[in-house]
């Protein structure tokens, strides 16, 4: 769980701490469209390591972003899913997606 006080006083600079790394803000676009297997998440960020994937979704995972749920089945089977709290990020990309749809026209345009 999520020390409160340990947290920034500033709301950006929270915020920043909780997706600022590349890969998590990574993890949770892809989570938007709904639960995943590991394997289908690192296929679909890309050239993410193994280890650098479980170390960011065990830190979302703390902070209260993602869901992971363990299946007791041969082979282990392993679902991870944003929490109600990961998925109040929907309009944080989606403001990321525009900027970024802007920029590119502007820069294109220049």
């Amino acid at each position: 769980m999520v020390d409160i006080t340990a947290l920034p006083a500033c709301p950006v600079e929270t915020t920043l701490t909780l997706i600022s790394d590349k890969w998590k803000i990574l993890i949770v676009r892809d989570l938007l469209d709904g639960t995943k297997r590991f394997s289908e998440l690192r296929r679909s960020i890309g050239h993410i390591s193994q280890k650098v994937l479980t170390a960011n979704l065990r830190q979302m995972e703390t902070d209260g972003l993602v869901s992971r749920k363990v299946y007791a089945e041969v082979p282990p089977r392993v679902e991870y899913s944003l929490t109600d709290t990961g998925r109040s990020l929907q309009t944080v990309i989606d403001a990321l997606w525009d900027w970024g749809e802007q920029y590119k026209e502007r820069v294109g345009v220049a």
